[in-house]
């Protein structure tokens, strides 16, 4: 980050994290609900993670993939939230450059990561529904392990890109960041230089980046739904869209707010605070409601751990 630093000339030695309000005291109580939300993500995804890890049944490659999803929204909420909830209870709402630039790379690696984790799952579903009788030699061990490895290679592209972006600009103040975490368009507009270059790259790795595995999901839904109208059996029907509901409830959750946070225009401070809410949802409250998306929906889930809680209570 250092090298970053003298790259760019930058006069700044920080930034002010505006947070989600102005208010100059500490806000004990959004501390507390960030706090538990907090909480409740670790904890959730690691429970997820545990169940994966410790039930032979749950070795396949649909957990698999769910698992790698749980290890990214552990560090992806991690990277933003324990900065906001320091702002909160502290009101400090200073981070150094390094510190600022570091946040923002890895937060652009795993926001592509799981962008990518999900189109994996997507393609994982269609593969069981279209294709069951050659599903474990088409989702092989080799064939999952390079599909997961592609995911976390093109977060880090990702993050690379930007943060060549990024080493082009000057800042020279003012330093206050309009949002609670930095961000890549907060510091555009922060820039005394001239953000185009970095802007048009940006919004090409949004498209690629974003956008192309969305693309690819619906897609592959399109398929599976074309599949599905095909199968007679009512039991059939219900079973497999009870497969894909969970996945894509988080598809809808993840790509909505995104695309309004990164796409929609916040020229006025109403629409800054729009964003705000909308970051909020799906950088805090997504990486939470994806473990209990998925274990109330997924029978053999639930079954493991009930079963857990009960042989715990019992010893």
């Amino acid at each position: 980050m250092a090298h970053l630093q003298g790259v760019n000339q930058s006069s700044v030695s920080g930034f002010l994290i505006v947070g989600l309000s102005e208010a100059p005291e500490p806000q004990t109580i959004l501390f507390l609900i960030f706090l538990g939300i907090y909480l409740i993500t670790v904890i959730g995804n690691l429970v997820i993670l545990a169940v994966i890890s410790f039930d032979q049944r749950l070795h396949t490659p649909m957990y698999f993939f769910l698992a790698n999803l749980a290890i990214i929204d552990v560090i992806f909420s991690t990277v933003t939230v324990p900065k906001l909830l320091s702002i909160l209870i502290t009101a400090k709402r200073f981070i150094s450059y390094s510190n600022c630039v570091t946040q923002l790379l890895f937060f652009q690696f795993f926001v592509v990561a799981e962008c990518y984790i999900l189109a994996v799952m997507a393609y994982d579903r269609y593969v069981a529904i279209c294709f069951p009788l050659n599903y474990t030699l088409i989702m092989s061990r080799v064939v999952r392990l390079k599909l997961v490895i592609s995911c976390w290679v093109c977060g880090l592209i990702n993050s690379t890109v930007q943060a060549l972006s990024i080493s082009k600009l000057v800042f020279c103040g003012p330093n206050v960041v309009e949002h609670f975490f930095c961000d890549v368009t907060p510091l555009f507009k922060l820039s005394c230089s001239d953000p185009k270059v970095g802007e048009t790259i940006y919004m090409v790795v949004v498209v690629v980046a974003g956008f192309g595995p969305l693309f690819f999901i619906l897609v592959t839904y399109g398929r599976i739904i074309y599949a599905v109208t095909r199968i007679n059996s009512r039991s059939g029907l219900t079973k497999t869209f009870s497969t894909c509901a969970s996945h894509f409830t988080v598809v809808a959750l993840y790509y909505g707010c995104g695309t309004f946070s990164y796409i929609w225009p916040s020229s006025t401070a109403a629409m800054d605070k729009d964003v705000k809410v909308v970051a909020v949802l799906y950088t805090i409250m997504t990486p939470m409601l994806n473990p209990i998306i998925y274990s109330l929906r997924n029978k053999k889930v639930k079954e493991v751990i009930w079963k857990t809680l009960i042989k715990g209570l019992k010893t």
